[in-house]
């Protein structure tokens, strides 16, 4: 099974490359148009391409291209109404002759809307009556039987990330613009919540250098930081971590003779509340800890403290 696995893996990254190697000045007139239009794009298909084309739309709206999922069938029965004399519309059909599609070229044609095609065959139907074509010929469907869309949907569904990813850097497109259109999940929250607002600043786990190994022991324990800070709120003097304090115990096992002073970190690291949680959260994962002083790193001044997959 783990063969099989592989050799869909390998068939369809050949597929991919082929593809790759097929785009042309197509791509680019086709991001200008869209970048100059005034309207949304539309995409179409049925079938596998429909599922890949809803992909896309989606994709295209979260990443600042306006964008919908037109089922054809339902368009040649009303829901043309639906397409703007400024849209554009993008039609996915591996064939380039998928019947449902055809019926509303000439709708597109009278309304003067720019059509956009992806399919395998640049001869075909839908591609010459297209404004522009993006080729997503494939070598070879992963199917052994060839009939199940396999490569082809994967080199579509490529094809409508690279117009996404191209709109996004031409419009130079950020991670804020990205959380106003993701403002319910995780990620929006990240984006666009400031470190203070999800900070903790209750109980904090302050201790003072001259402290004793079992004062710092209980404070760290009552902290539930897995560290305690040297200091106070008006000046931070370093940090002990539960990895300093188990390092120190291992060159020096007589707690008696342990000292805060020799065992806490000096350059703690700390991130001003007014940052995004998205910030903090990779300056978090490049310096490899769980845990970050919230407060002045100027003033070495601290107001609270924030932690990863903090609610």
């Amino acid at each position: 099974m783990k063969n099989i696995a592989k050799r869909v893996f390998n068939i369809e990254i050949e597929s991919l490359q082929h593809v790759a190697g097929l785009l042309d000045d197509e791509f680019s007139k086709a991001i200008k148009a869209i970048l100059n239009s005034s309207g949304k794009l539309i995409v179409t298909g049925i079938g596998k391409s429909g599922i890949i084309g809803k992909k896309i739309a989606a994709t295209l709206s979260s990443t600042g291209t306006a964008s919908f999922f037109l089922h054809p069938g339902e368009a040649f029965h009303g829901d043309l109404g639906m397409v703007g004399e400024n849209d554009l519309v993008l039609m996915i059909s591996y064939s380039g002759e998928t019947d449902e599609v055809l019926k509303i070229i000439p709708f597109l044609k009278w309304n003067k809307n720019l059509i956009i095609s992806l399919t395998g065959n640049p001869n075909s139907t839908i591609a010459r009556n297209s404004d522009f074509h993006l080729n997503t010929g494939i070598t070879r469907e992963a199917c052994p039987l060839a009939l199940a869309p396999t490569s082809s949907t994967t080199a579509a569904l490529v094809m409508g990330d690279a117009l996404a990813v191209a709109l996004m850097e031409s419009r130079q497109f950020q991670h804020e613009d990205f959380a106003r259109f993701h403002p319910g999940g995780s990620l929006g929250q990240k984006l666009l919540t400031k470190v203070k607002d999800l900070m903790r600043t209750d109980n904090l786990p302050f201790i003072n250098k001259d402290a004793t190994f079992t004062e710092l022991l209980l404070r760290m324990s009552e902290g539930r930081l897995g560290m305690v800070m040297v200091g106070d709120t008006g000046y931070i003097a370093g940090v002990v971590t539960d990895g300093d304090l188990r390092r120190a115990l291992l060159r020096n096992p007589d707690t008696t003779t342990l000292h805060i002073a020799d065992m806490m970190s000096t350059n703690p690291v700390i991130i001003n509340g007014e940052e995004f949680v998205k910030q903090a959260e990779d300056l978090m994962m490049e310096r490899k800890i769980t845990t970050i002083l919230v407060g002045s790193p100027k003033q070495r001044s601290i107001c609270g403290v924030y932690q990863f997959y903090n609610k």
